[in-house]
């Protein structure tokens, strides 16, 4: 889900004194001597777009956005399955009778980073900045991918400190719509100082701030010095999270002093770099190198010596394959469209996807639904089989008969056939374009690959002039309805990149939306099921159930199941981490 600008556009943002004035002036303090800093190295695996709440939906600008600005709610660190806590919010909301009206108490002394469009005033967040930066969601002009979060809300500030929003019909999930990134507070003075490029001036309240930032190659972030957020999580039974509980209760929040963070985009880079400590932790080791440090489903010995863990995670988190609907080769309703696409789904074989790809480390998707997610049915079977025989006889029924001289087929009435499939310019989308090509011409279809940026293919894919790509989604939060929507009809162009559009799917969904999880919204979401498995716009393909490594010197580690990074709670043992260096040489 990650956008870039073209090569012709790219350029390098510094952040200095001599731009950002105070901001970076206090950027650039360093802690006493005695008291080495604590750095956490980081890397993330896309390129960034420009960091303004309401624009970015990929998961790299997503990560960092999380860190520099503060919705109202947050989740909690330890709690399991997934709840909600106050950030910025003094308390949860109080919620009117009917569902409609929630209620916010603002946290008092809570302050902006500084920032030349301040005019040297410590700026503290108020109600009328949440309902300015919500508010901006909804603008025509912004084309917000997230402007559905705040449709049918009526936001005002009561006094400096009160925020009321007013929903038009119940919405179960509007208290996970504010802790997503894309809900963070804002500032009207900087996004009117910086004209169409709020995006290059992140300026807000989170526990961490901009240093530097080289464009797609390496941002600095510092201790957000103005942080008052402090920890509080509930921890299971787990010895561990109660381990980390107790090393962070009631302490101030960042730990680390400074992140830096790289792009890495070859899988390969990534794990060599964490192997040889440029990296404090990998999350979902690359497909292709899961033998370099797993052996027989365990962590291979000299690394264990080395003090890496090695644990499991089940990410909410589901790939597909999605075809465009308006694409005059394989989009459409009519029986012949259908018939190519159900084709096409029936010829992807999931065993060899999850065995040679990911390793045996995903499971095979029945439904757009991951495990762990509310509405999620662990007994649904997706009714199209792997079957290239049933996918075959299907295209010679419905007119894709005719063959070329080297046995690929024609479309009916006999026009050529080449399916032009999307992919990324690194070694997985090498082995996944392979693992294509070879599903599809056991079915007599000819199909060519379309390399590259991931960010570029979604900047194209919103435009509508992709044609098949294989995408993966991970919850923005844990219910089935943000996955539902991905094909839900008014959504195309945003996250509907398939811009499937189906009255009857439609309906349903609007009428699920409206329902808490329980069996009224399962009959629906089954439903929904089977609309899709009938038009085929995704060919659902696996859910990965993540590896991930961290070095011993890394505390307070935990994976959460939604939001992007956990930097906020990590701390570093700066000494161990000595050792470590010194123990390699």
């Amino acid at each position: 889900m990650t956008l870039r600008y073209a090569a012709a556009l790219v350029f390098t943002f510094t952040f200095t004194a001599s731009c950002f004035g105070a901001q970076a002036a206090e950027a650039q303090a360093q802690p006493p001597a005695q008291a080495p800093q604590k750095v956490l190295r980081m890397f993330l695996s896309t390129s960034e777009t420009g960091l303004d709440p309401a624009m970015a939906s990929d998961n790299a600008t997503l990560s960092l956005l999380e860190n520099l600005f503060d919705p109202l709610l947050r989740y909690d660190y330890l709690a399991r399955p997934a709840k909600l806590r106050p950030n910025t919010a003094s308390a949860m909301p109080q919620v009117s009778a009917d569902g409609l009206t929630y209620t916010f108490r603002i946290r008092p002394g809570i302050y902006f980073t500084p920032d030349p469009a301040f005019k040297g005033v410590k700026r503290e967040v108020t109600a009328a900045d949440y309902v300015y930066s919500l508010g901006r969601l909804r603008d025509p002009s912004l084309r917000s991918p997230w402007s559905y979060l705040v449709e049918g809300k009526q936001l005002e500030a009561v006094d400096r400190y009160t925020l009321r929003i007013r929903l038009a019909a119940p919405d179960n999930n509007f208290l996970f719509y504010l802790a997503t990134p894309a809900t963070g507070v804002v500032a009207r003075e900087v996004i009117d100082a910086y004209p169409g490029q709020a995006g290059n001036h992140p300026v807000g309240t989170g526990p961490f701030m901009v240093k530097e930032w080289k464009r797609s190659d390496r941002i600095v972030l510092l201790a957000n010095p103005y942080s008052t957020a402090v920890f509080h999580a509930t921890p299971g039974d787990d010895p561990e999270d109660r381990a980390i509980a107790a090393a962070l209760e009631g302490k101030r929040l960042p730990r680390v002093d400074r992140i830096d963070v790289k792009i890495a985009e070859e899988f390969q880079g990534r794990m060599l770099g964490f192997l040889n400590g440029e990296y404090d932790y990998l999350e979902q080791i690359p497909e292709s190198m899961t033998e370099m440090v797993v052996r027989d489903g365990a962590l291979k010995p000299e690394l264990a010596a080395r003090g890496i863990v090695l644990s499991r995670f089940p990410v909410l988190q589901t790939y597909y394959m999605w075809m465009n609907m308006n694409d005059p080769v394989v989009g459409g309703y009519g029986k012949d469209k259908v018939a190519l696409r159900r084709a096409i789904s029936m010829s992807y074989n999931s065993a060899q996807d999850i065995a040679l790809l990911k390793k045996g480390f995903a499971i095979k998707a029945e439904s757009p639904l991951p495990p762990n997610v509310l509405g999620y049915d662990p007994a649904y079977r997706s009714p199209v089989p792997y079957d290239p025989a049933l996918a075959n006889a299907l295209l010679d029924r419905y007119g894709y008969d005719q063959r070329d001289a080297d046995g690929f087929r024609r479309a009916p009435g006999g026009k050529p056939l080449t399916l032009t499939m999307h992919s990324e310019a690194t070694v997985g989308g090498r082995l996944r374009d392979e693992l294509w090509r070879k599903c599809l011409n056991a079915i007599g279809l000819r199909v060519v690959f379309k390399s590259d940026k991931k960010t570029e293919i979604i900047k194209a894919s919103r435009l509508g002039t992709v044609q098949m790509f294989e995408s993966n989604w991970i919850a923005d939060f844990p219910d089935g309805d943000n996955f539902y929507q991905l094909l839900y009809g008014p959504n195309a162009g945003r996250a509907n990149y398939a811009r499937f559009n189906l009255p009857e799917y439609n309906v349903r969904y609007e009428r699920a939306r409206l329902l808490s999880d329980g069996a009224e919204r399962n009959k629906l979401y089954v439903e929904m099921n089977q609309l899709i498995h009938a038009y085929n716009p995704w060919v659902p393909l696996t859910h990965v159930l993540s590896s991930d490594l961290r070095h011993p010197w890394l505390k307070n580690y935990k994976r959460h199941p939604v939001e992007f990074t956990t930097w906020r709670y990590l701390d570093v043992d700066v000494a161990q981490r000595a050792r470590s260096a010194r123990a390699k040489r």
